[in-house]
C-alpha cells in the first residue's frame, strides 16, 4: 500500500454531511420555538403600528405628482427649500468643525479645562423643548446666540477619538518639525477624516428632518420666512388643513436624503470608524 493510501486510511472519517453549526447552536422546537415567538410578536406589532404603518400611509397620502405641482408653484415652499439647504449646509458643517476644534482644547492637561467639560454635558439631562425655548427668549430679549452648545455632541464623539490616538504617532510628527497648526493638519485631521465623515453624514440627516429647533425658537416666523421642511409640513398640515400637502413637503427630502443613507451605509460597512 502506498504512502498516500496509508494516510487516507489511518486519516480521521471525512464528514459528507453539511457544515458544521456553531458551538452552542440549538434549534427552537417545540415550546422553544413558541415562546420566541410570543416574545417577538408585540415587538413586531408595535413597529409594523408606529412605524410600518404610518410611513406606509404616508408615501399613499403623498403619491400624487400634482401635490407637487402645487409645492413648486408656492412661494412659501421655495423659501423653505432655500433655508433649509442654509439650515443644513451651514448648520451641520459649523457644528462639526466647531466640536472638531473643541475636542483639542479639552484635551488640554489642566485642571480647569477638564472641569469645564462637565458645563458640556449638561445640555444632555435638559429636555429639548426647555433648551429651545431658552434660546427662544434669549433671541429675543439679548440677541444671544451660543452655538458652541450645539456642537456638544460631535465634541465628544472627537474628543474619545483623539484619545485613542498613540502618543508616539504626535512625538514622531513633532520630530519632524509638525507641531501646532501642522501637528492638525497634517496628523490629527487625517487620522480623523473617516469619522468626521461619518459624522457629517449623521448630523445631516437629522438637521435635514429637525423640526424642535426651529418652531420652538422662531416658530418660521416672522410671516414664514424662517420655515424648514419640516416645519412648512407641519403648517399645511394643520393650519391650513391640508395634511396631504404637508406629507409632500417633508418627502420631497428623500431625493437628497436617500443617497445620504446610502453613503453612510457603505462606509459603515466597508470601512471602520475606529482608529
Amino acid at each position: 500500500m502506498s504512502s498516500m493510501q496509508q494516510v487516507l486510511v489511518a486519516g480521521p472519517p471525512v464528514s459528507v454531511k453539511g457544515p458544521r453549526r456553531p458551538r452552542g447552536y440549538r434549534q427552537l422546537r417545540g415550546a422553544d420555538f413558541r415562546w420566541a415567538i410570543a416574545f417577538v410578536l408585540p415587538y413586531a406589532a408595535v413597529f409594523f403600528v408606529f412605524v410600518v404603518y404610518p410611513f406606509g400611509y404616508a408615501l399613499w397620502i403623498a403619491s400624487k405628482p400634482s401635490l407637487y405641482a402645487e409645492l413648486i408653484a408656492d412661494r412659501s415652499y421655495l423659501a423653505a427649500v432655500v433655508n433649509t439647504l442654509l439650515f443644513v449646509g451651514l448648520g451641520v458643517n459649523v457644528k462639526m468643525f466647531v466640536a472638531l476644534l473643541l475636542s483639542g482644547f479639552f484635551m488640554r492637561h489642566r485642571w480647569w479645562i477638564r472641569a469645564s467639560l462637565a458645563v458640556f454635558i449638561l445640555p444632555w439631562v435638559i429636555a429639548a423643548a426647555q433648551a429651545c425655548v431658552s434660546f427662544h427668549w434669549m433671541l429675543q430679549d439679548q440677541g444671544l446666540v451660543d452655538g458652541l452648545l450645539s456642537a456638544m455632541f460631535g465634541m465628544v464623539i472627537f474628543l474619545a477619538a483623539r484619545m485613542k490616538i498613540p502618543r508616539d504617532i504626535y512625538d514622531a510628527a513633532e520630530v519632524d518639525g509638525a507641531i501646532g497648526t501642522r501637528r492638525f493638519v497634517h496628523v490629527t485631521f487625517p487620522l480623523l477624516a473617516n469619522l468626521y465623515f461619518l459624522c457629517t453624514l449623521l448630523s445631516t440627516l437629522w438637521t435635514v428632518g429637525d423640526f424642535t429647533t426651529v418652531y420652538l425658537v422662531s416658530g418660521g416666523g416672522p410671516a414664514g420666512s424662517t420655515n424648514v421642511l419640516a416645519t412648512l409640513g407641519f403648517h399645511y398640515a394643520f393650519d391650513t388643513a391640508r395634511p396631504a400637502l404637508g406629507v409632500a413637503a417633508v418627502l420631497s427630502a428623500l431625493p437628497v436624503l436617500i443617497p445620504v443613507v446610502i453613503l453612510l451605509m457603505r462606509r459603515l460597512q466597508t470601512s471602520e470608524v475606529e482608529l
